[in-house]
């Protein structure tokens, strides 16, 4: 090893030793300035993991709340799947008029860019509860807080899809007089569609995921069924509907992959 060699070695050591301390130092400063005390943070997690084990196991008596839990949870489903597939209906005529391969003009690039970072940039928490104000707790309240959010995060995905995959196409049918129209319907969206349909499966499991916690917030579906048992004391129908949510989530998932792997 000669000594370039060795000085590389000793700079990368020693720029990971200051990084590391970095890191150390600014966790250490928000601990004071936060009033965080590690100490009792990470003494009381063996207590608290035992809590949780005695609390929330399903029992044979939390069975009796199986039907009700199922209910709430194909519900919450079915609102996931609903608000991701009118959403990415919206997204997909945005992304159209605002990619840089078929933007119409430089103000509808920039608006779409402008509209799908808004709705993008504001956590679903805060939709949801601006929403419930508004709407007050129902099922559209739900449904709009899932939808906002989703189409933000699509609009942005599928631009850069079609910017990304649909460049070629493009070239080549602008290249043979093919109008407008007949670019959009008759190139890019066939050459895109799987890309399109993998990213409405992966929000449709995000979805499920998200309209747990909103649920909680707008008074339906599984997750305002999870805070009922919850409040009320009934931690082994809670634990039950974790258990549910979490064989559902991983159910939908194993779906998409598979799903998306036959279309890729």
């Amino acid at each position: 090893m000669n000594l370039n060699e060795k000085d590389i070695f000793k700079r990368r050591f020693y720029s990971k030793i200051i990084f590391l301390s970095i890191i150390i130092l600014i966790y250490t400063i928000s601990s004071i300035i936060s009033g965080f005390q590690n100490g009792m943070a990470f003494s009381s997690i063996p207590a608290g993991i035992f809590w949780l084990l005695q609390k929330f196991i399903p029992t044979q008596n939390a069975l009796q709340y199986f039907p009700e839990i199922m209910d709430s949870a194909i519900k919450t489903v079915l609102l996931a799947i609903t608000s991701t597939t009118v959403s990415a209906t919206f997204a997909l005529f945005l992304a159209i008029i605002g990619s840089n391969s078929t933007g119409i003009n430089i103000f509808t690039k920039i608006t779409t860019k402008v509209i799908a970072s808004f709705f993008r940039n504001i956590p679903i928490v805060a939709w949801a509860l601006i929403l419930v104000f508004s709407f007050k707790q129902s099922q559209f309240t739900g449904f709009l807080a899932l939808f906002l959010i989703t189409f933000g995060y699509l609009t942005r995905a599928f631009s850069e899809t079609i910017d990304d995959v649909a460049g070629d196409v493009i070239e080549a049918l602008k290249s043979v007089g093919a109008s407008y129209f007949q670019i959009v319907f008759c190139g890019v969206i066939p050459s895109v569609s799987s890309q399109l349909l993998s990213w409405l499966l992966f929000f449709i499991e995000t979805g499920v995921r998200e309209s747990t916690l909103i649920g909680i917030l707008t008074g339906t579906g599984i997750g305002f069924t999870f805070s009922l048992y919850y409040k009320s004391f009934r931690y082994d129908a809670a634990g039950l509907v974790i258990l549910i949510v979490t064989v559902i989530v991983i159910g939908i998932e194993l779906l998409s992959n598979k799903l998306r792997k036959e279309m890729m």
